[in-house]
């Protein structure tokens, strides 16, 4: 019931770490395993949901259960035939299955009255799943997972990768690691890890990526600030920035300070690092002091990135960092309600945003100096369409190396990403 109750927050509109966030503590992790795997198999789920009850169920509740149901007995039904499972997916029999799904409805008062309405839908689908089948698959919503204005983003985008997009799309990410150089080596990191029996393997310059993921006080080192969570992708961005001991720079939409703490780590800043949110600039703050990086030189700022006058001092950056709000249509398999969440309009919203915030920016840079564009996106309106753009608005900017897009699930096993590094001409 507690997976039910997060479902149906996305179904109203809600982030699954909100809904998720209102369920009792101890039922936490197994309420996100359940809804994670429903996120993941929404489309499918839909799709056989009305076919067997083509009017709406009653309530948001009993249709989250029944969709839960459907997703978690076409798992079951796909161990049976031997079909190859997503890493994590919760298994059941198929009688254990349906009876606790209408215990959890006869338990609770809005859904009791559904409860055998979902007993005779799930025990159905189990007798008639063969056929069902053959209809259900029929439609792109169910045979990807994605809603089809995304779907044809993707193939418009992607020609040549985009069914390999929505493939890793669905496979839960793996955990990574990056040492906090100030602390500790890689190295030593990884041999403290096997010391432990937590195996892992180098990614990037200081990263690692673990076998499997643990519970982050089960690692060693966590308290001690040795390691951040952190992709592999994400940790391009500290990497790209061209820094100096010294330089003044600013981590504009900084929260929740991953790459904050990674420049940090790799040279002494006078920071900035600026975000709208209070609330997450809080987690900024609480991440710096894990890592033993809060300093006098490292300000916080919460105010709007687009908006300088109201918090620019008026001397210039050598840096800039900026890592723009975006669809996060790159992290879908780190969030697999992002995609649920999102409408075809977001992207063009999301875009007059990045742009506003760029141009924003662009003047608060040094001449000689380097910003560097940062988003987790997939959508080339969000990122090369964007810099292009960019770049014919401001002649005095010129395109430094960079990786320009990256895709989900490559080499490194990372997000979807993009990466322009931009530097600023200086006056003849």
């Amino acid at each position: 019931m507690a997976a039910a109750h997060a479902i149906r927050g996305v179904l109203d509109g809600q982030s699954l770490s909100e809904s998720l966030d209102r369920a009792p503590p101890t039922l936490r992790p197994a309420a996100q395993a359940l809804s994670f795997h429903a996120m993941r198999q929404l489309g499918f789920a839909q799709t056989a949901r009305m076919l067997l009850v083509p009017r709406r169920p009653p309530d948001r509740l009993t249709e989250a259960l029944l969709l839960l149901g459907i997703s978690l007995l076409e798992a079951c039904h796909r161990q049976i035939d031997g079909t190859p499972q997503i890493p994590g997916t919760p298994l059941y029999p198929e009688h254990t299955l349906v009876h606790q799904l209408v215990q959890a409805a006869d338990a609770d008062r809005k859904t009791r009255p559904a409860k055998n309405m979902i007993n005779a839908v799930l025990r159905r689908y189990g007798r008639e799943r063969t056929a069902l089948l053959a209809q259900v698959m029929e439609k792109p919503l169910a045979r990807w997972n994605h809603p089809d204005w995304w779907v044809e983003t993707l193939r418009q985008a992607w020609p040549e990768d985009w069914q390999a997009i929505l493939r890793a799309a669905d496979q839960p990410p793996p955990m990574t690691l990056r040492a906090n150089i100030r602390q500790v080596s890689r190295d030593a990191l990884l041999t403290r890890l096997e010391q432990a029996g937590i195996a892992a393997a180098p990614v990037g310059s200081a990263g690692l990526i673990l076998d499997r993921p643990h519970p982050v006080r089960d690692i060693p080192g966590f308290a001690e600030g040795w390691w951040s969570v952190q992709d592999a992708s994400a940790q391009r961005a500290g990497e790209l920035l061209p820094l100096r001991d010294g330089m003044r720079v600013l981590d504009a939409c900084a929260a929740p300070g991953g790459k904050t703490a990674h420049l940090l780590e790799r040279h002494t800043l006078a920071l900035t690092a600026l975000d709208s949110d209070e609330t997450r600039l809080t987690r900024v703050a609480d991440n710096l002091l894990r890592l033993r990086l809060r300093s006098d030189d490292v300000l916080l700022r919460c105010a709007d990135a687009a908006d300088p006058a109201g918090w620019w001092d008026g001397q210039p950056y050598d840096a800039i960092l900026a890592d723009v709000p975006c669809t996060a249509s790159g992290v879908v398999r780190r969030h697999p309600d992002i995609r649920w969440l999102r409408r075809a309009e977001d992207v063009a919203r999301t875009a007059a945003l990045q742009a506003r915030i760029t141009d924003a920016l662009w003047p608060l840079l040094a001449p000689g100096g380097h910003l560097l564009y940062a988003t987790c996106s997939i959508f080339p309106q969000e990122g090369e369409c964007q810099i292009q753009d960019f770049l014919a608005r401001h002649a005095d900017a010129r395109r430094q190396p960079a990786p320009g897009q990256i895709l989900p699930g490559g080499a490194d096993r990372g997000d979807g990403f993009f990466y322009a590094l931009l530097r600023k001409d200086c006056p003849e």
